[in-house]
C-alpha cells in the first residue's frame, strides 16, 4: 500500500490530488504541508452553510460568468469591463498563451509550471532566467530585463511573491519593470499569492495595469480562500486585453460552489481578513520552529508557504516518501520544478501545533536511527549529487535553439555560496529596490547559524549562471544597468500594435481593497486599516 502511494508522486510534473492519495491509501488524507491553502479560511460557520446548501448547488444551473464577475468586481470595487474570471487561474494562463503570446515568454525559474509548460505545449519558446541559490533565489530585476532585451523575447511573467520561493518585489520595483518594458507584446505580473504579503500596506498593481496597454494581473481566489477545488481565479487588464480573454471564455465557465463562494464574501470580509494575519504570524512562528532543525536552511518568504533546502546529503523524494509513510505528512518536493532541485522543499504554512508534528517527524526521517537517517552525518562533505545535471539538461533542450552546450557549460560552473546571516526585515531604498533578507540556517548544533561551505557538485545547478543564458557574469555578478531599467537603443523594434486601453472609470479612494488590511468590522475590508501581524 505504502509503494502504491508513493509511486503517485512519479507519475507527472505535479503533485497527485488528495483525492487521489485517499483512494490509494484507503484512509483519511495526511497531514496536508503541501497544497498552498489558507487554514483558517472559509470559517466552520461557512462551511456549516456550504453544507446546508449543498444539494442545490449541485443540482441546478450557476449563473453565468458575466454574473458571477459583476459581484466579485462590486466586491473588490473594479471595472467588470477590465476583468475576467477563469475556471481556475490555469483556465487563464492557457488563454492567455494562446491569445497573446505570439512566439516567446521570458519566466524566472523556479515558478509555477504552467508558466513554462503552457507556452512550451503550443511551441512557444520559454527563455528561463535561473534564480540564484547563492542570492536566496531573490529576482534581481535589472538583470533580469537585461536578460530580456538579449534573448529578444516579447512576453515576461513575474510571480510575486513567486512560487515555490516567496520572494518579493515591491510595488514601484514592479511598475518601473513594467516601465523599462512597456515595449513588448505582454507583461504578466502573477500575484496569486500577493495576499498573504506584508512586506508593503499597498503591493498590488491592479490599478496600475488597467491603464496600461500590454500589463495583465493575474490573482487566485482558491489559493487566497483556500478553496482550490472550487477553482476560480480573476485576471485584470485594461478592456481591450480583458476582453479579448473574456470572449473566449465559456458562459458557464463557472461552476456552482464559484458562485455560491463569491456571493457569501460580502458578508465574511473581517473573517477574511483576520485570516490573512493569523497566516503571517504562523509563518513566523514556523521558519523559527523549522530552523532549530540542524542543516536546514529556511528562505524569507511573503508567501503562505516556505522554501527550504534540506541538509547536505538528504534526498528529497527519500524524506518525502517517509514523512508519508511513517508520518502522514504530506510535503512538496520540489525536485521536479525546473531550475530546482530534490534537495528542496516548499512547506505550506500552517498552525504551530501542526508545525510541531512536522518538525518532528523531519528531524525523525533526517536523523532518527530506527531505519537510519537520511543525513548520514553533518558537515562531513558528503558528496552529495542535488540531480541538477537533469535540470540543466531540461533547459538546455526547451530555452530555444543556439545554445547547445548550455548544460556542458552549467556542469563545469563552480561558485561557493556566500554566508548568509538571520532575516531581516524587508527595506525599500530611495529607488524602491527592496533589499533582500537572507535565508535562516540551522548549524550542526541546532543553533541559527553560518551554512557549511558546499562542495562544486552540490552548488552546480543552482548557483551561478549557465554560460550563455543570462546578461551577466560567470561569477553571477550584475552588470552596470540604467537607473529605473531605462530602455537602452538597439533593442527589438516595436511589436505590432495592441489593443488601446478604452477610458476606465478613476478608481474610487476606497476601491481596491488591499486585503493585507484589516477590516473595520462592517463588509469587506477596507485598505490600510490594520497593525500588521508577522
Amino acid at each position: 500500500m505504502a509503494d502504491n502511494v508513493t509511486s503517485l508522486f512519479r507519475t507527472g510534473a505535479h503533485s497527485p490530488s488528495m483525492a487521489a492519495l485517499a483512494r490509494e491509501s484507503g484512509e483519511a488524507g495526511p497531514l496536508d504541508f503541501c497544497i498552498p491553502c489558507n487554514p483558517y479560511f472559509p470559517t466552520p460557520a461557512m462551511f456549516d452553510e456550504l453544507t446546508h446548501r449543498l444539494r442545490d448547488i449541485i443540482t441546478y444551473y450557476p449563473s453565468s460568468a458575466d454574473t458571477i464577475t459583476a459581484e466579485l468586481c462590486n466586491l473588490l470595487q473594479l471595472p467588470p469591463q477590465c476583468v475576467a474570471m477563469g475556471n481556475g487561474s490555469t483556465e487563464l494562463i492557457t488563454w492567455i498563451d494562446h491569445l497573446l503570446v505570439r512566439e516567446s515568454l521570458a519566466i524566472p525559474v523556479p515558478t509555477f509550471g504552467r508558466w513554462t509548460d503552457q507556452p512550451l505545449e503550443t511551441g512557444k519558446r520559454v527563455d528561463m532566467f535561473p534564480l540564484q541559490e547563492s542570492n536566496g533565489f531573490a529576482l534581481d530585476p535589472a538583470q533580469y530585463i537585461q536578460f530580456i532585451r538579449s534573448r529578444g523575447t516579447r512576453a515576461a511573467v513575474i510571480c510575486n511573491p513567486n512560487n515555490p520561493d516567496g520572494g518579493f518585489l515591491p510595488r514601484q520595483t514592479i511598475l518601473a519593470f513594467c516601465d523599462a518594458l512597456a515595449d513588448l507584446d505582454l507583461i504578466v505580473i502573477d500575484e496569486s499569492f500577493l495576499e498573504f504579503a506584508d512586506a508593503e500596506n499597498e503591493p498590488s498593481v491592479v490599478e496600475e495595469a488597467v491603464m496600461r496597454p500590454n500589463v495583465i494581473v493575474l490573482r487566485s481566489l482558491g489559493k487566497n480562500f483556500g478553496l482550490h477545488g472550487v477553482r476560480f481565479g480573476y485576471m485584470v487588464a485594461n478592456p481591450g486585453l480583458a476582453g479579448r480573454i473574456r470572449s473566449m471564455l465559456p458562459k458557464w465557465n463557472l461552476n456552482a460552489f464559484a458562485e455560491t463562494v463569491v456571493f457569501m464574501l460580502k458578508n465574511h470580509g473581517p473573517e477574511y481578513a483576520e485570516s490573512l494575519q493569523l497566516v503571517r504570524r504562523d509563518r513566523l512562528d514556523m521558519a523559527h520552529q523549522l530552523s532549530a532543525l540542524p542543516g536546514l536552511t529556511i528562505y524569507p518568504s511573503q508567501g503562505n508557504f516556505l522554501f527550504v533546502r534540506l541538509p547536505v546529503g538528504a534526498e528529497g523524494t527519500v524524506v518525502r516518501d517517509r514523512l508519508l509513510t511513517e508520518h502522514r505528512i504530506l510535503v512538496r518536493e520540489c525536485g521536479n520544478k525546473i531550475g530546482s532541485s530534490s534537495r528542496f522543499l516548499r512547506l505550506v504554512v500552517r498552525p504551530p501545533a501542526d508545525v510541531r508534528r512536522l518538525v518532528s517527524g523531519m528531524e525523525s526521517v533526517l536523523f532518527g536511527a530506527r531505519r537510519g537517517a537520511a543525513v548520514p552525518e553533518l558537515n562531513t562533505g558528503t558528496n552529495y549529487s542535488s540531480g541538477t545535471a537533469a535540470v540543466d539538461r531540461l533547459v538546455g533542450s526547451t530555452n530555444g535553439q543556439g545554445f547547445p552546450g548550455l548544460a556542458a557549460s552549467a556542469n563545469g560552473m563552480v561558485g561557493q555560496p556566500q554566508a548568509l546571516p538571520l532575516p531581516q526585515p524587508l527595506t525599500a531604498g530611495a529607488n524602491g529596490m527592496v533589499q533582500q533578507p537572507q535565508p535562516m540556517v540551522a548549524a550542526a548544533n541546532g543553533m541559527v547559524g553560518q551554512p557549511q561551505p558546499l562542495t562544486a557538485a552540490q552548488t552546480r545547478g543552482t548557483n551561478g549562471m549557465p554560460g550563455g543564458l543570462t546578461a551577466v557574469n560567470a561569477q553571477g555578478q550584475p552588470q552596470q544597468f540604467p537607473p529605473q531599467f531605462a530602455p537602452q537603443q538597439g533593442y527589438p523594434q516595436q511589436p505590432q500594435a495592441m489593443p488601446q486601453p478604452q477610458p476606465v472609470p478613476p478608481p474610487q479612494p476606497t476601491g481596491w481593497p488591499n486585503t493585507a488590511g484589516a477590516s473595520d468590522g462592517v463588509g469587506w475590508p477596507a485598505a490600510g486599516t490594520v497593525n500588521r501581524v508577522g
